[in-house]
């Protein structure tokens, strides 16, 4: 079912509610409640957010249009391609490859030291998802990417603690035995924090080497709704999410200069039912839009293990827009979502015993 009421569109915050604890428990279970989309928008951003957005999320397009021997480079099949460029080795449904995006893996454990790019190696050295250390394109190919990629992680995981700390104030009075602090604590210390910058390719391209971004399921009217990401949810204990960049990538010149031109952007998907897409905890399917200068925030599965159910984790998926017909465009979506989430070590299932390591695995050898 597709729900267009009033109640299925996601709560808003400011920033500054949140900063200052303004933030009633009403709101949180509006947000995140039982009968909730589960997601949270947050406005009144840094005046430097907008800009970083705009000039990180097209990176995504300069990435994908990279020659195959450079991006090849910037893979790492060792962390299972979860750390720098990865496309088409993640299988999300029906044991397909998912070929229709690519994605820049980036460790966050900067966030801790500016020194650091991965989660200690000394007491899991078979978990080099996490502890293989950042692949960075080197600055004559991405003048300024490493940089605006942290900044803008920074200023999100920033955030993320701030909804943090409203969620642990809802939890302590609703849920017992809950650790005084514990979210915010998780997203505030982490070294395992992951972002995923990520470029769904147009529909219909052909990427830099040769290779169709095309298959059955985006043939005009035979188009599923989950065409350019499965459902699925998340399995960390937060996502920050910035809404999706829309550029015409015909305008995408592939002799990359310093700096890099501007591509060109569109207010919005050509097609209106292209997009994020969220099922509700009510059995709706409702496309939600975060506005440009808004961060979303959702739960994953880590949360509702450590939460015993009581935040649970959002299943979304994201539909691609129909090939125009005339080739005249060329629109490829990009986006950039951080997942906070607990150090290897944690437990998070006390009842089980489970570290997040244990939970982790489990949730990467379903998808890789």
């Amino acid at each position: 079912m597709y729900g267009q009421a009033a109640a299925n569109q996601p709560v808003t915050l400011s920033l500054y509610d949140l900063s200052e604890d303004h933030v009633p428990f009403e709101t949180l279970e509006e947000a995140f409640g039982p009968s909730s989309l589960g997601i949270l928008l947050v406005k009144d951003l840094p005046l430097n957010f907008p800009q970083l957005r705009e000039k990180v999320l097209s990176y995504a397009s300069y990435l994908a249009d990279l020659p195959p021997d450079i991006l090849d480079s910037l893979s790492s099949p060792n962390a299972k391609y979860l750390v720098g460029w990865s496309h088409g080795k993640e299988t999300l449904k029906d044991g397909h490859f998912d070929t229709l995006k690519g994605s820049y893996y980036v460790n966050c454990a900067f966030y801790q030291d500016p020194s650091l790019q991965n989660a200690p190696a000394d007491d899991f050295p078979h978990f080099p998802e996490y502890t293989a250390p950042n692949i960075w394109p080197p600055e004559a190919i991405l003048p300024g990417f490493q940089d605006a990629v942290a900044d803008i992680c920074t200023l999100i995981i920033d955030t993320t603690a701030l909804v943090a700390r409203a969620c642990d104030r809802y939890a302590s009075a609703h849920i017992e035995d809950y650790q005084k602090g514990y979210l915010e604590r998780v997203v505030k210390t982490s070294l395992t924090t992951k972002a995923r910058l990520l470029h769904y390719f147009p529909p219909s391209s052909v990427s830099s080497n040769g290779s169709s971004h095309d298959d059955e399921r985006m043939n005009d009217g035979d188009q599923e709704e989950d065409s350019w990401c499965a459902t699925h949810v998340d399995h960390g204990c937060l996502t920050g999410l910035t809404s999706a960049l829309y550029i015409d990538e015909s305008s995408l010149h592939h002799a990359h200069s310093s700096p890099l031109p501007p591509l060109s952007t569109l207010p919005s998907s050509p097609d209106p039912e292209a997009g994020l897409y969220i099922c509700s905890r009510t059995g709706y399917t409702t496309k939600v839009n975060i506005p440009a200068g808004c961060l979303a925030f959702q739960t994953g599965e880590a949360l509702e293990v450590i939460t015993k159910g009581k935040f649970r984790a959002v299943p979304h998926f994201v539909k691609g827009p129909r090939a125009d017909a005339k080739g005249s465009i060329r629109v490829a979506r990009n986006t950039l979502a951080v997942f906070t989430q607990p150090n290897l070590e944690e437990v998070v299932d006390r009842e089980k015993g489970t570290t997040f390591a244990q939970f982790a695995r489990g949730v990467m050898e379903r998808h890789t």
